[in-house]
């Protein structure tokens, strides 16, 4: 006999019923307008039947080509090495920017004076669990976009600026983690973000719709 739904962990419940709202709006069987509704209330509620009566009307359930797509896109690209080796980022009365596909190095030196950087961890392989960056803004500053399947340690502090840290502190235990450790001498850094998780699930939707239709 199945546990009832409310005895079940409801982050469970959550994934499950959003797994089988994209299922089925890839496939056809949902509009958009209906998707992305039912996507809120899944996300917001906290109410295991309400979550659960999302998917009562639908059809298809995960198959294994899904969640191979799935673990595609949603998890951390992590390819351990035991290379630890240090790359910088020097912004000296100009800008640096490292995005796209770039393997990350186990530290990272960001130094910008008079300028700034742009680093963009979403689609980035790890070669390590524990990476650090250290960062050192003078009149400047740097901009780090962290994707939701990381973890996040900040430990910068500002004098005469600012540390404006929005991204989410524990995502996984077994996904990488991002040490940041510096100072910000009249500048600023920020730490956000590139996508929240539901323009991460609206996302990876549209893509396995492409895919399938």
């Amino acid at each position: 006999m199945p546990v009832v739904v409310e005895d079940r962990p409801i982050e469970s419940v959550r994934e499950e019923v959003i797994d089988q709202l994209i299922m089925n709006y890839s496939h056809g069987k949902l509009s958009f307008e209906a998707f992305e509704r039912r996507l809120d209330i899944a996300m917001a509620s906290n109410v295991h039947k309400e979550i659960a009566a999302l998917a009562e009307d639908l059809e298809l359930n995960v198959d294994k080509e899904y969640a191979e797509s799935k673990r595609n896109d949603f998890f951390a690209n992590v390819a351990p090495s035991k290379n630890e080796d240090v790359d910088y980022l020097v912004s000296i009365f100009g800008g640096n920017n490292r995005s796209g596909y770039w393997t990350v190095a186990k530290e990272l030196r960001a130094i910008s004076i008079f300028g700034g950087s742009s680093i963009d961890f979403s689609e980035a392989k790890f070669s390590q669990l524990h990476i650090t960056v250290k960062v050192f803004c003078l009149f400047g500053g740097d901009n780090i976009y962290i994707p939701a399947n990381v973890n996040v340690v900040s430990k910068a502090f500002c004098i005469f600026g600012g540390v404006n840290n929005k991204a989410p502190s524990v995502a996984d235990r077994n996904a990488p983690t991002i040490i940041i450790e510096g100072l910000c001498l009249f500048g600023g850094l920020n730490i956000k973000l590139k996508r929240t998780i539901k323009e991460r699930f609206v996302s990876f939707a549209d893509n396995m719709k492409k895919m399938f239709n």
